[in-house]
């Protein structure tokens, strides 16, 4: 059993701590009080503390990934801009975003983060995201089932 103090795992046994009953190490008992119990079998039943912890559920990353940046974003921001007549300045100051993030966006050496397209989007009053939907089901008659296989994909000259 682990000490819920210490953390050590050794034979612990209940005491209270400024009134929350815990289980103790011998080393531990020293700083609560220990609670005398009428059988020795309730102490082992408890579990570990690391057992007891909740933890968050695993969160599917990519279940709201429909959209994806429209080809050619670079070029997109960079004309929407001087369309504006914005410098790459006074761009950076609306959207407060520094210059040479900016340049490097519209150079396409840095792709923007979700909330800077947005900022970007409602700046310069253009479109950098598209909805993509699922790869089509390729209805084959491959051997394999309804899986694909390489065969599926290639194109043959008959």
């Amino acid at each position: 059993m682990q000490c819920e103090l210490c953390g050590r795992v050794c034979a612990c046994r209940p005491a209270t701590i400024d009134g929350s009953s815990m289980m103790l190490c011998p080393g531990c008992m020293k700083h609560g009080q220990g609670i005398k119990t009428s059988t020795e079998t309730s102490v082992g039943v408890q579990k570990p503390i690391l057992d007891r912890i909740r933890r968050p559920k695993a969160k599917d990353v990519y279940k709201d990934m429909d959209k994806e940046l429209v080809s050619g974003w670079n070029d997109l921001i960079k004309n929407a801009r001087k369309k504006k007549g914005l410098s790459r300045e006074e761009l950076g100051f609306k959207i407060s975003e520094r210059t040479v993030t900016i340049a490097k966006i519209e150079n396409g050496d840095l792709r923007p983060s979700d909330k800077m397209v947005e900022k970007l989007e409602k700046e310069l009053g253009i479109a950098l995201v598209e909805t993509v939907s699922s790869a089509p089901s390729v209805s084959t008659g491959s051997r394999s089932g309804n899986r694909l296989t390489l065969g599926d994909f290639i194109k043959r000259e008959d």
